[in-house]
């Protein structure tokens, strides 16, 4: 048995700890717009960036709420979360546990955000898999109950040109076994195709993948790591409108960058908050 909804991205997380200031500085100098720090009920704290589909949270929180925080104080730096939709967490829930999989029960927060028209509360209900199910990361679910407040025009332009998040890219010295808790998690909806160096599925319009890290390493440059060789999330690829757009913003604010033989573009993770990032052209 497996849950009867298919893969879809619903959004990334960075975990940034108590560092949000340097890292939505250094997010915005690759051209990303950012939301305005919201708080959320739990104690943390986030920017956003919005994209057509999916999005992308720069997780942390500020110092007088660090207490209330150990779930980001205790995670990984970087590309901490790995966040699929659903339409109803509860019923969710119990397939995940059906599927033979464990789950923490479903949590419900929120936060403001100012719009044009005034203070409204963004209101979420997320159910994780069990940390132990995946290593140095989280997988969850996010039932949006106020999409309306998270996907708006005015956050999804940005000076880079991005339009989507089309990769997750995980590290894994076994590609395959890593993926296979996703095969069991979505069953006959997930299709796990063969990529150089690894495995990959589709989520919406973005894709997941599972590399070994002499693929990560080539593709990528330095990533994180692991002690002891288990899998890591070390990536993302967005797309753009205009890689020579791009080439001129990075440069513009000194953002180093590698141009590869494919004619996309690579930002190193030293310089986007411990992600690696690559940049593609957007098909026309």
């Amino acid at each position: 048995m497996s849950v009867t909804l298919a893969p879809t991205l619903d959004h990334v997380v960075i975990n940034v700890r108590g560092e949000l200031d340097e890292a939505s500085t250094q997010w915005q100098k690759l051209g990303f717009t950012l939301t305005e720090r919201g708080h959320h009920s739990l104690g943390t704290s986030n920017h956003l960036s919005i994209f057509q589909e999916n999005y992308l949270e720069l997780l942390g929180f500020e110092p007088k709420n660090a207490h209330s925080a150990q779930d980001v104080v205790n995670a990984p730096k970087g590309l901490n979360g790995l966040v699929f939709t659903t339409t109803d967490a509860e019923k969710l829930f119990g397939e995940i546990q059906a599927a033979g999989l464990r789950a923490e029960e479903p949590r419900a927060f929120h936060r403001p955000v100012q719009i044009s028209t005034g203070m409204q509360e963004a209101r979420f209900r997320t159910v994780r898999l069990g940390a132990e199910l995946v290593r140095n990361g989280r997988t969850l679910f996010c039932e949006h109950l106020t999409p309306e407040l998270v996907w708006r025009d005015e956050w999804q332009m940005h000076a880079n040109g991005v339009t989507d998040l089309t990769d997750f890219i995980v590290r894994s010295a076994h590609p395959a076994h890593t993926a296979k808790l996703y095969q069991q998690l979505f069953g006959s909806r997930l299709i796990l195709e063969t990529i150089d160096d690894g495995v990959a599925f589709q989520a919406g319009r973005a894709r997941v993948q599972f590399i070994t890290p002499a693929a990560a390493q080539a593709r990528f440059g330095p990533v994180e790591t692991t002690n002891d060789g288990s899998e890591r999330n070390v990536a993302l690829t967005f797309e753009v409108r205009s890689i020579d757009a791009l080439r001129a913003l990075l440069a513009r604010n000194q953002v180093s960058f590698v141009e590869q033989r494919d004619c996309t573009v690579v930002v190193r993770a030293a310089e986007a908050v411990g992600v690696a990032v690559q940049f593609i052209s957007a098909p026309h």
